[in-house]
């Protein structure tokens, strides 16, 4: 029998009593005063016969929450445990569920006490990637590279702005008409951005890009196709010979993922220095200091930037220094530490290739606001920068790294780069996936004597299409 039906038949038994009837009172289990029986909120229904009637699932589980909260702050405070204060809210409710509808009110009361409210099972999902809210009635995830419109909704506009602020509160940051934008993340790494009304016009927006519980491995890269043996084995050697790796590609294509492989690549002993707007590298090394940007408070003061950081960071003896993006001003400082003694760095960029890549260092070099000649920006570009690993999100939603890029130098007024490796799409699969193989060019890098010199083994074969070795 459906909830609906049962409800109209509570109401119907409800409304035969007589009138004027007090609520039934049960006898005391102990001797002790009648407990009277609260009747079953009515599910509200819409005067218009057109719209649908409002869930009363949703509108019991409101009522619920209000009392676990009253509750939980004015009982015992032993009462700490919420999952026994919740099963005891529930059954004195005595609303006509099923066990299963029962079992449902519980985990959504724990789930808005404890967690995240209506999206706290598609946090725990291991198969969504990315959770889209756009207001409350509309919520989007990603899975295996594919956007999918779920059920969840939420029950307003407050609702979805109380599970934001208890997103970011945590981490001292706000949002509110002042500041209606905010960037977060949560206790997992997962990075949250967030941009209320009166920016978002149709209701508070809320975007999750959520990381692995476990940190990608490159063995997990090689697995999922995104680059193959040859090419991780290379990126190892460059990390381990303090190569300067330029991580570029567009939103979504894995840029994180692939940083945070190879500051995996960098060996233990190292002192290694993150900076990120909000911190989600997830490195093993035991000698680690991350640090995090913070946005102006109320009164517009006390922001620090990632540029802020760059140049704090050189004063703190760093073997490694690992910026999660350069975006503006900052790429200036990034670029004159990889070229006063401050090798091996790593940072992303956005840019379709890695020639637009060079391009866009040398606008972020400009926003820094020194005139500075074009010319010299590039040769700063070229000297600092050793290799750029290009990374693309296919049409299938599949993420590769689709070209590993060195640069050689200037010639003439231009930076001299070539590709080492390359993935060549071959067609689709029966499942529409994007088929290809990921292949070495036939050049070998200038500085793999700079390697060898160090004793790191590079195999010839690595860069042969036939896989030949020396």
């Amino acid at each position: 029998m459906s909830l609906l039906r049962r409800l109209e038949m509570e109401r119907a038994r409800r409304s035969e009593a007589r009138p004027g009837k007090p609520a039934s009172c049960d006898p005391p289990p102990s001797g002790g005063r009648p407990t009277t029986r609260q009747p079953a909120p009515s599910p509200q229904v819409s005067p218009s016969g057109d719209d649908p009637p409002v869930d009363p699932f949703v509108t019991w589980k409101l009522d619920l929450h209000r009392e676990l909260v009253r509750q939980a702050f004015a009982g015992d405070a032993a009462d700490k445990d919420l999952d026994p204060l919740v099963r005891r809210v529930v059954e004195e409710a005595q609303l006509p569920l099923s066990r299963y509808e029962r079992d449902r009110m519980m985990e959504e009361l724990l789930a808005e006490a404890r967690g995240y409210g209506p999206i706290d099972a598609l946090l725990r999902d291991p198969d969504v990637s990315e959770i889209m809210v756009n207001g409350p009635n509309q919520v989007y995830v990603e899975r295996r590279g594919r956007l999918q419109k779920t059920p969840v909704r939420f029950l307003d506009d407050a609702h979805v702005m109380r599970v934001i602020d208890k997103m970011v509160a945590p981490l001292g940051r706000r949002i509110d008409e002042a500041s209606p934008m905010v960037d977060a993340r949560l206790p997992d790494g997962s990075r949250v951005n967030a941009i209320i009304p009166p920016l978002a016009v149709h209701g508070p927006t809320l975007t999750i890009r959520k990381f692995a519980r476990d940190p990608f491995q490159v063995e997990d890269l090689i697995r999922l196709g995104t680059l193959s043996e040859p090419m991780a084995a290379f990126l190892r050697a460059c990390v381990a010979g303090r190569m300067n790796i330029v991580v570029s590609g567009g939103t979504g294509s894995g840029k994180s993922t692939t940083l945070n492989v190879l500051s995996s690549f960098i060996p233990d002993g190292k002192r290694v220095i993150t900076i990120e707007d909000a911190a989600e590298l997830q490195l093993r090394q035991e000698h680690v200091v991350t640090l995090e940007t913070r946005p102006p408070n109320a009164e517009g003061k006390g922001a620090v930037t990632i540029r802020d950081l760059v140049r704090n960071s050189l004063r703190m003896r760093p073997d490694r220094i690992v910026v999660g993006e350069v975006r503006g001003g900052e790429a200036l400082d990034m670029l004159q530490a990889m070229n006063t003694g401050h090798d091996g760095s790593l940072t992303t960029a956005h840019a379709n290739s890695p020639r637009d890549c060079l391009r866009r260092l040398e606008v972020m070099v400009l926003m820094a606001g020194m005139d500075l000649p074009l010319r010299a920006i590039r040769e700063q570009i070229a000297s600092a920068v050793d290799v750029i690993v290009q990374q693309a999100r296919l049409r299938d939603g599949t993420r590769r790294v689709v070209r590993i890029t060195e640069v050689l130098g200037m010639e003439g007024d231009s930076v001299v780069v070539q590709d080492l490796f390359e993935f060549v799409e071959t067609g689709r699969d029966a499942e529409g996936r994007v088929t290809g193989v990921h292949r070495p060019t036939g050049v070998v890098p200038a500085f793999v004597q700079r390697l060898l010199d160090q004793g790191i083994p590079v195999e010839h074969g690595w860069f042969q299409p036939d896989g030949a070795r020396w």
